[in-house]
């Protein structure tokens, strides 16, 4: 059964200490969620924590240490949950790294980072929280977070980012069906300019990744950006996800500032393509 009422409904929001994540959290929490947040970060988890004190708020938020690339500790995360509150309703896989370098350059240490990220630690939550989200008949959604980057032919510097992004949209719009067969709601989040720490790449990087990555110099840099005061602030975005996941809306677009680029890589493909079915074509 479709999400139809915040209120009573456990979320489990993944680098949901800072930025979007925290956003997230904030609505859902305003709007009657018990909130566990679940970041790579301890100074971010504190921070965010310190936010939620007094007011009655501290008891609906607790926290928990988890790198969403081990699926031994996702797993141990997802039995807690059932333990400690029958299940989770709601799954936000929102932790992701905003990875750039030149694609030259690029080692297999920043594929399997990027990649391990972004587009792991979202299957990872899928494989870790669907039976239990299916077995407790509450019904339940999944907002998965991507990047209008996925929807763009982006510059090389982004290729592994965007790629990455464009894995975790495919891969949602796919199963979005059958998950909606078993009660299940699917959502992507395709952000744009958001005030948050994705620029953070350098210091989430695991130490068995540092040592042969070619993006050094440009991880360096990107550590240096100031975020734009004109970026959408996370609590806006927290709002749409929130409506989205009432909805079970499949996109939450952020921004319009693509939408000819868009429209351009999608009428490329097109033009592409046959008019007329080819007859020779077996096996699809």
């Amino acid at each position: 059964m479709p999400v139809s009422d915040l209120a009573g409904r456990v979320a489990f929001v993944t680098g949901g200490a800072s930025g979007i994540g925290l956003g997230i959290v904030t609505v859902l929490v305003e709007r009657g969620c018990q909130v566990v947040i679940a970041d790579l970060r301890p100074d971010h988890i504190d921070n965010a924590l310190a936010q939620f004190a007094g007011a009655g708020r501290s008891n609906a938020v607790s926290a928990l240490r988890l790198d969403v690339c081990d699926r031994n500790a996702y797993a141990d995360a997802a039995a807690k949950m059932q333990a400690e509150f029958g299940g989770i309703d709601i799954l936000v896989n929102n932790a992701g790294v905003g990875l750039e370098g030149p694609a030259l350059k690029a080692t297999y240490a920043d594929y399997d980072f990027g990649f391990g990220v972004n587009v792991g630690g979202v299957i990872n939550g899928f494989v870790s929280f669907l039976p239990q989200m299916i077995a407790h008949g509450r019904g339940g959604h999944i907002v998965s977070t991507a990047s209008l980057a996925a929807e763009v032919v982006m510059p090389s510097h982004m290729a592994i980012y965007a790629a990455s992004k464009a894995a975790v949209c495919h891969y949602c719009e796919a199963v979005k069906q059958e998950l909606g067969e078993n009660g299940i709601g699917v959502s992507i989040l395709l952000p744009g300019p958001i005030k948050s720490n994705i620029h953070q790449a350098n210091q989430n990087r695991p130490e068995h990744l540092r040592a042969d990555s070619g993006f050094v110099e440009s991880e360096a840099k990107l550590a240096e950006r100031q975020v734009g005061d004109w970026w959408m602030e996370p609590d806006e975005v927290g709002n749409m996800v929130a409506e989205a996941i009432l909805s079970n809306q499949t996109y939450i677009v952020t921004h319009g500032i693509f939408k000819d680029s868009m429209r351009k890589r999608a009428q490329a493909v097109l033009d592409a393509t046959p008019d007329v079915e080819n007859a020779n074509v077996s096996g699809i």
